[in-house]
């Protein structure tokens, strides 16, 4: 089979897999219909200030982790505003949760908009690895925390060897990072990527001392993975607060010792290349998870249902309205810039 030929295929063994798991989650809602018609009931008595609160303190979980990527650019020598990387973010969300594939679509997208906006292909591959580490980082703290909190109880313990291997994994990652790793394994990566494609084009070992030169240059101070780091931690706190508003929301008490727990493992659950954004995942793991800390299970589900909906469904079409304004913004410049 040809190159063009796999990779064809690929493509139709994501969607085919892509629409089965969505197709099971379908069969799956289907049958428990009763339970989530009861559990939506709770959205006739909605309180409505705490909705807004869930809203905002989602809104703060997408700011932070723009500000992640604007900290790492202006350590490499590329500020950018906090508008157009917010913007970015909205996107990258929008791509990543809708099509099959979409963490890396959403990677590629970024990719060509920070090199859009000054950064070398260096810097914006830099950027993109970076910023996955920190949120692997904290994220799996967050988790950490959370079997702390949850500890005594079987489910916690169930947890704990995911949790610690994950935050091992993270630790030794961004470490290897922060102590310049990152040229060898980029190196590594040119050399098979010629392999395969032929691409880039010229001399591998020229692009990789001129990869490995631009990379240290690329230099954060502590205080700026300090704050990169911080931000990154509070993007997830922001949107665990969203779960916990929406838990209000729906008049339920926020089964707040099993919560971090619940919310970190539904979290890296969603970076299961399964369905879309998690779709399924994350609300099936985050439901059964609180229920056994101690939810009460209807409202619960309407918890949860809400976040999501919060979290996931709204931001799409904010998303794709920043897709279609980034795009319009770009051609514009491109016009300007050949007139």
């Amino acid at each position: 089979m040809t190159r063009r030929g796999r990779r064809r295929a690929w493509r139709i063994t994501r969607v085919v897999v892509s629409v089965g798991a969505v197709a099971l989650a379908a069969v799956v809602i289907a049958g428990r219909r009763d339970e989530i018609a009861g559990a939506t009931s709770a959205f006739d008595h909605l309180h409505v200030l705490w909705v807004v609160a869930a809203v905002v303190s989602e809104a703060l979980a997408i700011v932070s982790f723009a500000a992640v990527q604007r900290v790492l650019l202006a350590a490499g020598g590329t500020p950018v505003r906090m508008g157009p990387l917010t913007a970015i973010t909205l996107a990258g969300n929008a791509l990543q949760n809708s099509l099959p594939g979409g963490a890396a679509v959403a990677s590629v997208y970024a990719f060509r908009q920070f090199r859009t906006r000054g950064a070398d292909d260096v810097l914006a591959g830099w950027i993109l690895v970076a910023v996955s580490l920190l949120s692997g980082v904290t994220i799996a703290l967050i988790a950490a925390v959370g079997v702390a909190l949850s500890a005594g109880q079987a489910s916690a313990n169930d947890l704990i060897g995911v949790v610690v291997a994950t935050l091992v994994i993270a630790v030794v990652s961004a470490i290897a990072v922060r102590r310049g790793a990152v040229p060898a394994i980029a190196g590594w990566a040119i050399r098979a990527g010629k392999r395969v494609t032929g691409r880039p084009k010229g001399d591998a070992q020229d692009v990789i001392d001129g990869a490995v030169d631009r990379l240290r240059t690329v230099t954060p101070t502590r205080h700026d993975w300090a704050i990169a780091g911080g931000m990154a931690m509070g993007n997830w706190i922001w949107d665990c607060g969203a779960l916990a508003f929406a838990f209000l929301a729906v008049g339920s008490a926020v089964p707040w010792r099993g919560l971090l727990l619940a919310y970190g493992a539904g979290m890296l659950a969603a970076n299961l290349p399964i369905t879309p954004g998690g779709l399924g995942v994350v609300e099936g793991s985050l439901t059964i998870a609180l229920v056994a800390y101690g939810g009460a299970q209807a409202p619960t589900v309407a918890a949860v249902l809400l976040y999501r909906i919060v979290s996931f469904w709204a931001l799409l079409p904010i998303g794709w309205t920043a897709v279609g304004g980034l795009a319009w913004r770009n051609r514009r410049l491109t016009t300007g810039a050949v007139a």
